[in-house]
């Protein structure tokens, strides 16, 4: 039997015919002045879409779960044998900075309107009210600093280290412990010995600045590059900006890689996002945009041949010891792990600090970068089915 088409009037398209109405740019002929919306409904829907961008404005997650420096420096000088001084006065102390109970209540009221405005089945709707369940959930997770709970909507936000990605297959956990085990098989290579790190971050800020600017402009300074010693990772990229760790130093790799991830990535993803003119809110990415973010950067690092082994290392110590905290590792034993993994005191604080920031010493991990370990599970997985291996 033939397969059967439908029409385009069929009700069953009306769907997709909208959404590719939406997401794509409009014609010449549809609008007068480019990338304004020109009929009632591509009004509607830009109104709602402008009211989540200006609601999440305020939300700064990695700021409001970071540890500061004091935290840092009293740590060391106890030589790491004392927990760091971290409890959940620590966070009632430092305010979020918005009003949490009328911020959950906007994203109530912008879910109500866009199912009264475009109805329950609008593809862009559905896209609308997610995104602001989504922003609920953070509030709610931003709120339980420093509490169990943080640890909890954290995982419901974005997985935990026990998920599998299909029933009776490896979790994440296992699939990271394999992928260490490769990596270890390739560190007696002598040809991929690491690069010595002699670039400070002055220099790496010149270096990335000068790279992005061929791709995206310089003229525009389209995408800034400048130095900070606020982020506990050595990069962090914003809506147009690049920060680089001020103490932190690299390599040529290092830096081929930060171009490609952070820069034609992450800043190069919400630039287009920007761009949009109907769908406004694709410019911000809610938690479930993780793994997609973080996965095609990762994919294009492997495609623009960026990556390296020590740095697929980094990324599966972050899995295991998220993975080593969900099963009761405290903060100690996770600092440990990284020491015998090699790492000096100072590094080793950094990365199990990125574990349990936003919760306490001896609670829950803040899992936000499984999402890096899962696109190399999915990876790695993916090649052993392919080999009838997995």
């Amino acid at each position: 039997m033939g397969r059967r088409f439908r029409r385009l009037d069929d009700p069953a398209n009306f769907d997709i015919f909208q959404r590719w109405r939406v997401l794509m740019p409009p014609s010449s002929s549809e609008t007068a002045s480019q990338g304004v919306p020109v009929d009632e409904y591509q009004q509607t829907i830009r109104a709602l879409s402008d009211r989540i961008v200006v609601a999440q404005t305020p939300i700064r997650i990695l700021d409001a779960v970071k540890w500061d420096e004091t935290v840092r420096k009293d740590f060391l000088a106890a030589k790491g044998k004392a927990f760091p001084a971290v409890d959940r006065a620590y966070y009632e102390n430092r305010p979020l900075g918005f009003d949490s109970v009328a911020l959950k209540q906007e994203f109530q009221n912008i879910e109500r309107d866009v199912t009264r405005q475009l109805g329950q089945f609008n593809p862009v709707g559905q896209i609308m009210r997610r995104m602001c369940r989504e922003y609920r959930m953070v509030v709610r997770m931003l709120e339980a600093r420093g509490t169990s709970d943080f640890g909890l909507i954290s995982q419901e936000l974005y997985g935990a280290a026990s998920d599998a990605f299909h029933a009776g297959d490896p979790t994440l956990a296992d699939l990271g412990l394999m992928l260490s085990d490769y990596l270890n098989n390739i560190a007696g290579r002598g040809d991929l010995k690491d690069e010595p790190k002699t670039l400070t971050a002055k220099d790496a800020v010149s270096l990335l600045q000068s790279r992005l600017n061929r791709v995206f402009g310089e003229a525009e300074e389209t995408i800034r590059v400048f130095e900070s010693d606020g982020i506990v990772a050595d990069a962090a990229a914003g809506a147009d900006y690049i920060k680089i760790r001020t103490d932190a130093m690299f390599n040529e790799r290092d830096v081929r890689a930060l171009e490609v991830h952070e820069g034609l990535v992450h800043v190069g993803t919400t630039l287009n996002g920007q761009n949009q003119p109907i769908c406004t809110f694709l410019s911000k990415g809610p938690p479930s945009s993780t793994v997609t973010q973080e996965g095609l950067a990762i994919l294009m690092e492997v495609i623009a041949f960026a990556s390296y082994p020590s740095r697929l290392r980094k990324l599966t110590n972050r899995t295991r010891a998220i993975h080593m905290a969900e099963q009761g590792a405290d903060f100690l034993q996770v600092f440990e792990f990284y020491r015998e993994q090699g790492f000096g005191m100072s590094e080793s604080y950094g990365n199990a600090s990125r574990v349990f920031r936003g919760s306490v010493p001896n609670g829950l991990p803040f899992t936000k970068d499984l999402s890096e370990g899962f696109h190399h599970g999915l990876q790695l997985h993916s090649a052993g089915r392919a080999q009838g291996q997995a």
